[in-house]
């Protein structure tokens, strides 16, 4: 059995700080006092992708990344 698994991730070199992966996902993005964003290192539950691809979507220095992985259990 396989199942897949997304993880959010940011380029730090890429981001400035902006804030609007916060803006469209607060739920999994939360900012330092300088404005850049501090990501849950867990897995991206299903119900919550569309959230996660639209922050990646419109992030204007396009630093939001979802990287997917398949898990194989045996």
């Amino acid at each position: 059995m396989s199942e897949w698994h997304l993880k959010l991730v940011v380029d730090p070199i890429k981001c400035d700080g902006r804030g609007v992966c916060h803006e469209l996902f607060p739920e999994w993005i939360s900012l330092d006092k300088w404005g850049f964003p501090i990501i849950s290192e867990d897995d991206v539950p299903a119900e919550f992708f569309d959230h996660a691809q639209r922050a990646v979507n419109e992030c204007p220095r396009l630093a939001l990344h979802l990287l997917e992985r398949m898990e194989t259990r045996c």
